[in-house]
């Protein structure tokens, strides 16, 4: 059984589909763990978001704060409706097999491919834009629970709220809206993944090499990205990175020791060294060192 389905889907179909699995997976696992070593885009926002928190807490007007989440969820209920419509053709293909055979079959690039294999690959690319729309509509709900702290962060008269309590929302709020850019940068993945996934329609060779050349792209705008450079410049967030939380959350409160002039610290100084001369009225008319007078 196993035999017939491997001669119909052929051995480099199942090569090609094994290698672009292990691209996503790999690269996955591999950008998680570099972040915690070198900067990259995930790990500079991070910094930027504890920094975004904790502004707010200082102001008592957050209608901007909240319409920049707002902006962040509209961009990802946007990959999100876009991927239930693109499971929705992918579906219907499914139900029309055999013309969508004979109209690749009539591409000259395309290399002519059995019925199972054209299912298997247009099944590849439902599972892989339903964890899309799995991980869009999560980062969604985490993006809903940033906008509840917005709104139940306290205000900067508020007494009744610790600086500890404060700290931990900066952190914390920061952590939330973290997670949800995670899962949003998962689901893009699936897209740029799925975009490789269509050139297997042509070639499990070019498929090979697309998997592959998507890897480098996301590697590079991940980790060698102009953008992140400049991310790392604005407030010398690339100094601080790979600290614990708390510590970044205290340095950033440290204001700048301001130096004062030189001329008044070269007074002060010379005031606490100078000993004072006790002097005694001889006269009217002169002052005598206490010193100098005969003992006894």
């Amino acid at each position: 059984m196993m035999t017939i389905i491997t001669q119909e889907i052929g051995f480099i179909n199942l090569i090609s589909l094994v290698w672009f699995l292990f691209c996503w997976i790999s690269y996955s696992l591999f950008a998680k763990y570099m972040a915690k070593k070198v900067a990259s885009l995930s790990s500079v926002l991070h910094v930027h978001r504890i920094n975004w928190m904790r502004r707010l807490l200082q102001r008592d007007v957050r209608v901007g704060d909240a319409a920049l989440l707002s902006n962040l969820e509209r961009n990802v209920n946007f990959f999100a409706s876009s991927c239930v419509l693109i499971l929705a053709g992918l579906l219907a293909a499914l139900t029309a097999i055999e013309e969508l055979q004979q109209i690749l079959s009539e591409i000259t690039f395309v290399e002519p491919t059995s019925l199972l294999a054209l299912e298997l690959k247009i099944i590849t690319l439902v599972f892989v834009f339903i964890y899309a729309f799995f991980t869009f509509t999560w980062s969604l709900r985490q993006y809903g629970f940033a906008s509840v702290l917005v709104g139940a962060a306290p205000l900067p008269d508020d007494e009744s709220v610790t600086a500890n309590e404060r700290r931990s929302f900066a952190i914390y709020g920061a952590k939330i809206i973290d997670q949800a850019s995670h899962s949003y940068n998962y689901g893009l993945r699936s897209f740029y993944f799925s975009l490789a996934l269509l050139t297997w329609f042509a070639s499990p060779w070019v498929f090979i090499l697309a998997a592959t050349a998507v890897v480098g792209v996301l590697y590079e705008r991940e980790f060698l990205s102009n953008s992140l450079r400049a991310l790392k410049k604005v407030e010398g967030v690339g100094d601080k990175l790979f600290e614990d939380d708390k510590e970044l959350y205290r340095r950033s409160l440290v204001k700048p020791v301001k130096e004062k002039p030189l001329k008044e610290k070269a007074l002060k100084e010379m005031l606490v060294k100078e000993k004072p001369v006790k002097e005694i009225p001889a006269s009217k008319d002169k002052l005598v060192n206490k010193d100098k007078l005969p003992k006894g």
